[in-house]
Protein backbone atom coordinates (compact mmCIF):
# COMPACT_ATOMS: atom_id res chain seq x y z
CA UNK A 1 0.00 0.00 0.00
CA UNK A 2 1.23 3.56 -0.65
CA UNK A 3 2.17 5.95 1.87
CA UNK A 4 -0.38 8.16 0.68
CA UNK A 5 -3.50 5.31 0.31
CA UNK A 6 -2.55 4.09 3.79
CA UNK A 7 -2.60 7.78 5.41
CA UNK A 8 -5.82 7.74 3.58
CA UNK A 9 -7.46 4.55 4.66
CA UNK A 10 -6.52 5.28 8.26
CA UNK A 11 -8.66 8.24 8.03
CA UNK A 12 -11.09 6.95 6.66
CA UNK A 13 -11.54 4.56 10.27
CA UNK A 14 -10.56 7.13 12.28
CA UNK A 15 -13.69 9.44 10.51
CA UNK A 16 -15.51 6.23 10.99
CA UNK A 17 -14.82 5.46 15.05
CA UNK A 18 -15.67 9.00 15.39
CA UNK A 19 -18.71 9.28 14.68
CA UNK A 20 -19.91 5.60 16.48
CA UNK A 21 -18.43 6.84 19.39
CA UNK A 22 -20.65 10.18 18.67
CA UNK A 23 -23.63 7.69 17.86
CA UNK A 24 -23.28 5.55 21.60
CA UNK A 25 -22.58 8.96 23.37
CA UNK A 26 -25.48 10.67 22.43
CA UNK A 27 -27.65 12.09 24.64
CA UNK A 28 -30.49 11.54 22.67
CA UNK A 29 -33.78 10.03 23.68
CA UNK A 30 -32.86 6.12 22.82
CA UNK A 31 -35.65 4.30 20.56
CA UNK A 32 -36.80 1.17 18.94
CA UNK A 33 -37.16 -0.14 15.40
CA UNK A 34 -39.86 -2.02 14.13
CA UNK A 35 -38.28 -3.17 11.41
CA UNK A 36 -37.26 0.48 9.55
CA UNK A 37 -40.16 1.95 11.94
CA UNK A 38 -39.29 3.92 14.58
CA UNK A 39 -41.74 3.14 17.66
CA UNK A 40 -43.11 4.07 21.33
CA UNK A 41 -40.03 5.38 23.09
CA UNK A 42 -39.37 7.46 20.13
CA UNK A 43 -41.92 9.81 21.96
CA UNK A 44 -40.76 9.30 25.74
CA UNK A 45 -39.53 12.77 26.07
CA UNK A 46 -42.05 14.32 23.45
CA UNK A 47 -44.56 16.87 24.21
CA UNK A 48 -46.54 15.84 21.54
CA UNK A 49 -47.23 12.94 18.36
CA UNK A 50 -48.76 14.07 15.50
CA UNK A 51 -50.40 10.20 13.54
CA UNK A 52 -50.62 10.16 9.82
CA UNK A 53 -52.89 8.55 7.36
CA UNK A 54 -52.27 6.63 4.48
CA UNK A 55 -54.68 4.80 1.98
CA UNK A 56 -54.83 1.39 -0.41
CA UNK A 57 -57.71 0.69 -2.69
CA UNK A 58 -58.72 -2.23 -1.15
CA UNK A 59 -58.05 -1.17 2.56
CA UNK A 60 -59.12 2.68 2.09
CA UNK A 61 -57.56 5.12 4.57
CA UNK A 62 -55.71 4.17 7.23
CA UNK A 63 -53.63 5.32 10.21
CA UNK A 64 -50.11 5.44 10.23
CA UNK A 65 -47.13 6.59 12.65
CA UNK A 66 -43.47 7.03 12.65
CA UNK A 67 -42.15 6.93 9.54
CA UNK A 68 -45.30 6.32 7.71
CA UNK A 69 -45.54 2.28 9.31
CA UNK A 70 -48.97 1.58 8.93
CA UNK A 71 -50.84 0.92 12.77
CA UNK A 72 -53.04 -1.77 13.60
CA UNK A 73 -56.43 -2.75 15.70
CA UNK A 74 -56.49 -6.13 17.60
CA UNK A 75 -60.31 -7.20 17.46
CA UNK A 76 -59.51 -9.45 21.00
CA UNK A 77 -58.90 -5.96 22.55
CA UNK A 78 -61.63 -3.99 24.37
CA UNK A 79 -61.91 -0.02 24.45
CA UNK A 80 -58.83 1.50 26.43
CA UNK A 81 -57.19 -2.03 27.35
CA UNK A 82 -54.54 -3.93 25.70
CA UNK A 83 -54.66 -7.65 25.77
CA UNK A 84 -51.34 -7.86 23.71
CA UNK A 85 -48.27 -8.40 25.57
CA UNK A 86 -45.16 -10.33 26.50
CA UNK A 87 -44.35 -12.23 22.82
CA UNK A 88 -47.34 -10.61 21.26
CA UNK A 89 -45.88 -6.99 21.95
CA UNK A 90 -42.82 -8.00 20.70
CA UNK A 91 -44.82 -9.56 17.21
CA UNK A 92 -46.53 -6.41 17.57
CA UNK A 93 -45.15 -3.43 19.01
CA UNK A 94 -47.95 -1.02 20.75
CA UNK A 95 -47.49 2.42 19.77
CA UNK A 96 -46.70 4.74 22.91
CA UNK A 97 -45.83 7.90 24.02
CA UNK A 98 -44.64 9.44 27.48
CA UNK A 99 -47.06 10.62 30.01
CA UNK A 100 -48.75 13.90 29.33
CA UNK A 101 -47.87 13.61 25.29
CA UNK A 102 -50.76 15.26 23.60
CA UNK A 103 -51.40 13.03 20.53
CA UNK A 104 -52.90 14.32 17.09
CA UNK A 105 -53.65 13.32 13.76
CA UNK A 106 -55.97 14.03 10.64
CA UNK A 107 -58.61 16.88 11.50
CA UNK A 108 -61.32 14.06 10.55
CA UNK A 109 -60.14 12.22 13.50
CA UNK A 110 -59.10 14.61 16.07
CA UNK A 111 -60.82 13.75 18.82
CA UNK A 112 -60.83 10.37 18.71
CA UNK A 113 -57.09 9.84 19.67
CA UNK A 114 -56.26 9.26 23.52
CA UNK A 115 -53.69 6.94 25.44
CA UNK A 116 -54.09 4.70 27.75
CA UNK A 117 -51.89 2.72 30.79
CA UNK A 118 -50.13 -0.57 29.46
CA UNK A 119 -50.08 -3.41 32.15
CA UNK A 120 -45.97 -2.23 31.92
CA UNK A 121 -47.12 0.63 32.91
CA UNK A 122 -46.33 2.48 29.58
CA UNK A 123 -48.94 4.89 27.92
CA UNK A 124 -50.51 3.55 24.79
CA UNK A 125 -51.87 5.48 21.86
CA UNK A 126 -55.34 4.95 21.59
CA UNK A 127 -57.65 5.54 18.46
CA UNK A 128 -61.46 5.71 19.66
CA UNK A 129 -60.50 3.77 22.60
CA UNK A 130 -58.86 1.29 20.85
CA UNK A 131 -55.01 0.63 21.43
CA UNK A 132 -52.89 1.04 18.45
CA UNK A 133 -49.69 -1.24 17.30
CA UNK A 134 -46.85 -1.61 14.78
CA UNK A 135 -46.78 -5.05 13.25
CA UNK A 136 -42.74 -6.81 13.11
CA UNK A 137 -43.54 -8.53 9.70
CA UNK A 138 -44.06 -4.67 8.55
CA UNK A 139 -40.41 -3.52 6.70
CA UNK A 140 -41.38 0.06 4.73
CA UNK A 141 -43.85 2.35 4.65
CA UNK A 142 -47.17 1.37 3.17
CA UNK A 143 -46.99 -2.47 4.38
CA UNK A 144 -49.86 -3.91 5.59
CA UNK A 145 -48.70 -7.35 5.91
CA UNK A 146 -50.65 -7.82 9.44
CA UNK A 147 -53.63 -7.24 7.65
CA UNK A 148 -56.47 -9.78 8.99
CA UNK A 149 -53.83 -11.87 10.92
CA UNK A 150 -55.16 -14.45 12.68
CA UNK A 151 -58.70 -13.01 11.28
CA UNK A 152 -57.89 -10.33 14.89
CA UNK A 153 -55.00 -7.77 13.57
CA UNK A 154 -56.18 -5.10 11.23
CA UNK A 155 -55.20 -1.71 9.67
CA UNK A 156 -56.60 0.52 12.12
CA UNK A 157 -58.88 2.61 9.54
CA UNK A 158 -59.68 6.43 9.44
CA UNK A 159 -63.27 5.97 9.34
CA UNK A 160 -63.08 3.78 12.95
CA UNK A 161 -64.79 0.80 10.98
CA UNK A 162 -62.24 -2.06 11.33
CA UNK A 163 -62.52 -3.77 8.05
CA UNK A 164 -62.79 -7.55 8.45
CA UNK A 165 -63.31 -11.10 6.81
CA UNK A 166 -67.25 -10.49 6.89
CA UNK A 167 -68.66 -8.87 4.49
CA UNK A 168 -69.02 -4.92 4.43
CA UNK A 169 -72.59 -4.92 5.91
CA UNK A 170 -71.23 -6.37 8.95
CA UNK A 171 -68.49 -4.12 9.66
CA UNK A 172 -67.76 -3.08 13.54
CA UNK A 173 -66.86 0.66 14.43
CA UNK A 174 -64.09 0.22 16.52
CA UNK A 175 -65.10 1.15 19.75
CA UNK A 176 -67.88 -1.26 19.54
CA UNK A 177 -65.72 -4.31 18.50
CA UNK A 178 -66.11 -7.73 20.71
CA UNK A 179 -63.39 -9.66 21.14
CA UNK A 180 -63.57 -12.75 18.66
CA UNK A 181 -61.25 -14.76 21.10
CA UNK A 182 -60.59 -14.57 25.17
CA UNK A 183 -56.59 -15.84 24.22
CA UNK A 184 -54.12 -16.03 21.23
CA UNK A 185 -54.53 -14.10 17.91
CA UNK A 186 -51.75 -12.48 16.18
CA UNK A 187 -47.98 -13.28 14.45
CA UNK A 188 -46.57 -16.14 15.67
CA UNK A 189 -49.37 -17.37 17.50
CA UNK A 190 -49.99 -13.47 18.94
Amino acid sequence: MRPSSRWIYLAGIGVGIALIAAACSSSATPTTSVLGATSAPTTAGASSLMVGTSSSPTLGAYLTGQNGMTLYVRTTDTPDTSTCTGTCATNWPPLTVASGAMVSGPAAAADAFGTMTRPDGTKQVTYNHMPLYYFAGDSAAGDTNGEGKLGVWFVAPLSGTVMSSAPASTMAPASTMAPASPTGGGYGGY
